[in-house]
């Protein structure tokens, strides 16, 4: 049964008809499912699926589209579309509906100048970010898949006015407070952030949290804001804001791997504020996140505790203690056993790759390391051998015109059972983030997915480690959580550092030539 329609006049955001589209994906008997507004690039996701567009169907128009077993799973679909499009707030009794504000500027006419976040396809993201600043807002603009020329244009008119621009493909802030985008609730305390990298910020805050610490403002600034074309701008501007906060006593700057010249113009420029700034750039030779966090901890006069962890991390099957000398020949696993790593958050997988590639020597990617481990993202599990691997499954390439992987796990779940399948993968190592805006509840998921790949490799060993980024308030439950994961045979870790360096234990293989140094 195929059902493809659109609906004039209709609108919502993209963060929420990526959810209403994984609610329809998620009925019985539902092959696939589109719900989005008719821009170009969703019209060629609908072809993708072999379905044609009704004539004339533009971006000012709703797209809904589904695929079914039968009339009855298409039936339950549509209802579960409807319904959550049709959830609004209800109206002042005895008042006539009030005419919402359809532009950035009337809205902001009519609150006041604030913090403006954008959610829309990227290729609209640059007139509303542009509104946003001339109307007086700072800007977090959540849109992926923005041009570098229209960011660097962005931030440097937000400098001429003293704003600051969040963004491109911002996923985490927490301001006043408030977590914005993929967030959490915690406590206030006198850490502030400033982060080139969504999951990178949110495993330090949820560390924090564990700790019982928490932050004072989270101040993200896109994945490319260090890179040698963006330069940094939108960072010193993070950074000169929590210099002047008096509720901050340390600033911690985090990035995936940087330009080395804008780190150091940045080293440079710390030096000149008040508050101090301690880095935590990941890549070789630098502290991982963990490590910052302890940091932090410490230097703010709080305790450091142990991380906590579920499933009897301190062994492998086997029962040998996590460091301790391989199985095989000699003493490890057969030569070539290969370790797999399947991240919704690109920062996780780049911390991962480098604990990895410390001992394993080459990790191909689809964000590598290095230009000549790279690898196709969508290449099937048994055409990478027996090489290490680690996928970004966040990555641009990846999420256009489809919901986030913290949002939608079918993509990794898909790929978890081609990994299992793959007689030369021996370690499996999985991010897991909760928190606000993320999958209700992934554990339901990913638990029967895990017990089956555990299944399907029991003859070779076959493990699985997840990192689990997350807050004791969290609305998915952090234990409750942990324990699905634990109990479908995974080892689950509190800390993406000791989960990867755990995982690159449980590979087994020694030091290879071409590593990093």
């Amino acid at each position: 049964m195929r059902h493809v329609e659109v609906r004039a006049g209709a609108y919502a955001d993209s963060v929420t008809l990526m959810q209403v589209t994984v609610k329809a994906q998620a009925v019985a008997g539902v092959g696939a499912a589109l719900v989005a507004m008719a821009t170009t690039l969703n019209l060629e996701l609908l072809a993708d699926l072999g379905l044609d567009a009704p004539a004339g169907a533009g971006p000012n128009e709703l797209l809904i589209a589904i695929q079914a077993d039968d009339g009855e799973s298409l039936a339950t679909a549509l209802a579960a579309v409807d319904n959550a499009l049709s959830a609004r707030p209800a109206d002042e009794a005895g008042g006539a509906a009030e005419q919402l504000p359809r532009t950035t500027l009337s809205a902001v006419r009519r609150t006041g100048a604030g913090l403006a976040l954008i959610s829309v396809p990227g290729q609209f993201a640059f007139t509303e970010a542009a509104d946003a600043l001339d109307a007086g807002c700072d800007v977090m603009i959540f849109s992926d898949n923005v041009p570098v020329e229209q960011e660097i244009w962005l931030k440097d008119r937000a400098a001429e006015l003293g704003l600051l621009v969040m963004g491109p493909d911002c996923g985490t802030a927490i301001v006043g407070g408030i977590g914005l985008g993929f967030s959490h609730t915690v406590p206030a305390g006198p850490i502030g952030l400033v982060a080139a990298s969504g999951t990178g910020a949110q495993q330090v805050v949820c560390l924090l949290d564990a700790a019982g610490a928490g932050v004072s403002a989270v101040l993200g600034l896109g994945g490319r804001d260090l890179s040698a074309a963006v330069g940094g701008r939108s960072a010193r501007a993070a950074l000169a804001a929590l210099d002047e906060d008096p509720a901050t006593e340390l600033i911690v700057l985090l990035s995936k791997p940087p330009a080395d010249e804008v780190a150091d113009g940045l080293r440079e420029y710390a030096t000149s504020l008040a508050t101090p700034v301690q880095f935590a750039l990941v890549g070789p030779g630098q502290p991982d996140l963990t490590a910052a966090a302890e940091a932090a901890l410490r230097a703010t006069g709080q305790p450091v505790p142990v991380w906590p962890t579920w499933g009897a991390p301190r062994g492998d099957p086997g029962g040998r203690p996590c460091g301790s000398a391989p199985r095989g020949d000699p003493g490890g696993r057969p030569p070539g056993s290969a370790l797999r790593g399947l991240f919704a958050g690109g920062t996780l997988c780049d911390e991962a790759m480098v604990i990895a590639a410390e001992r394993l020597g080459p990790v191909y990617s689809n964000i590598p390391l290095r230009p000549e481990w790279r690898l196709d993202a969508r290449s099937p599990g048994d055409e990478s051998g027996t090489r290490h691997t680690m996928i970004d499954f966040g990555d641009d390439d990846l999420t256009a015109g489809r919901p986030h992987p913290m949002i939608d796990q079918r993509l990794r779940t898909d790929r978890l059972a081609a990994e299992a399948a793959n007689p030369a993968t021996a370690v499996i190592m999985l991010d897991v983030v909760l928190g606000h805006g993320a999958h209700p509840d992934p554990a339901s998921e990913l638990a029967p997915a895990i017990a089956a790949a555990r299944t399907a490799g029991a003859g070779r060993g076959l493990a699985v480690v997840v990192s689990l980024i997350g807050a004791s308030s969290d609305p998915q439950g952090l234990t409750a959580q942990a324990n699905a994961l634990a109990e479908a045979g995974a080892r689950v870790f509190a800390s993406n550092a000791q989960a990867a360096t755990f995982a690159r234990e449980l590979t087994g293989t020694s030091t290879r030539a071409g590593g990093l140094s």
